[in-house]
């Protein structure tokens, strides 16, 4: 039976911070910023919670 594939994590560098606030203030939508960002989207709210700014938003 094959091992599942373990969780890598990786720190949040200041571009990565910078990049989800300037995502957070025009909008985008969590998927897009998602892959953008190769993070997961429980990753990316729960850093958007840590630091206080709104991710998610839908138009």
């Amino acid at each position: 039976m094959a091992k599942p594939k373990k969780a890598m994590r990786r720190e949040y560098t200041r571009e990565d911070v910078k990049a989800l606030k300037a995502h957070s203030k025009s909008k985008t939508p969590i998927a897009k910023i998602s892959k953008q960002l190769k993070r997961s989207v429980p990753a990316l709210r729960a850093k958007a919670h840590q630091l206080g700014i709104g991710v998610g938003h839908q138009r």
